[in-house]
């Protein structure tokens, strides 16, 4: 046994190899995440908090306590485990694509139908699908449109937060002041700001795991899948790339995350490059 192994056993809550390995299999087998060896600290650090909250003594204990009710407590640890780094306008570039390139496309692409759908799959706390409806609402193109946004998230807990649309004011401080005051009102803690009803109006907020079923209907002329599909084996984005073809427009255009590539994986796009890909036809 290493002396990190050793490390864990001697903590307030011990955890085990054996326990990490549960853990871990668990993890994939519900969500597709893979956890690395290196992952132990984190999943340690988070874990512990509901470990408390259970008021149970060991890992151990909460594996067990896990098997018996994976009803009621797999969501508890899907939250958990889950990653929800997030922020207004992030990887900017997506979204001067989507102004000056994408939106004009769609523009002509749909003039028939008058409609547009967008997709934030992982939209984590709710900045990026916020940001892509702030983003539809300043290009002007849509006036009149049937404009929508699909939002999902594993993680109900971060949805819950998206769907209020409230932020601590520090979260929106760096943009723009012009779209502070244009998206974001006061709300009676001055320390909050909550999205403008002009923008929380474009999206839907919906719970989904990226490896069941999709319970959506039609396609979509854009996706953000951004930092997500880094979690999982390339086997899982293998069929998820080829997922979100089927679900896309033709020349619908797919936006990863700037550590993410779809090289290797999925002969389905061209890469206009810096993470943005299109479908092909």
């Amino acid at each position: 046994m290493s002396s990190s192994q050793d490390d864990f056993l001697q903590r307030e809550f011990p955890m085990s190899a054996a326990d990490y390995e549960f853990l871990r299999t668990t993890a994939n087998r519900e969500t597709g995440i893979e956890l690395a060896d290196s992952k132990r600290e984190m999943v340690y650090s988070r874990m512990v908090r509901r470990i408390r909250a259970l008021r149970l003594s060991s890992f151990a204990a909460y594996c067990r306590f896990l098997e018996q009710n994976k009803e009621t407590e797999l969501t508890h640890f899907i939250n958990a485990i889950t990653t929800n780094l997030t922020s207004f306008f992030r990887e900017g570039h997506h979204f001067d694509a989507l102004r000056n390139v994408i939106f004009p496309e769609l523009v002509k692409k749909n003039a028939a139908s008058r409609s547009v759908r967008l997709w934030s799959a992982g939209c984590s706390t709710g900045e990026e699908p916020y940001s892509l409806a702030i983003t539809l609402a300043e290009s002007g193109l849509f006036q009149g449109w049937d404009a929508k946004i699909l939002a999902t998230d594993i993680d109900s807990n971060v949805l819950a937060q998206a769907s209020s649309g409230e932020y601590i004011r520090e979260r929106i401080q760096g943009l723009p002041v012009d779209i502070q005051q244009r998206y974001f009102t006061r709300t009676d803690r001055l320390e909050v700001a909550r999205v403008d009803p002009r923008v929380s109006a474009y999206i839907s907020f919906r719970q989904l795991n990226l490896l069941n079923n999709w319970p959506v209907t039609g396609l979509f002329d854009v996706i953000f899948c951004r930092n997500v599909v880094i979690y999982f084996s390339k086997d899982t984005q293998r069929r998820l790339f080829d997922r979100f073809a089927q679900q896309m427009t033709p020349n619908g255009y797919l936006c990863i995350g700037h550590s993410e590539t779809l090289h290797g994986l999925s002969e389905r796009f061209e890469s206009l490059g810096r993470t943005i890909y299109r479908k092909r036809m």
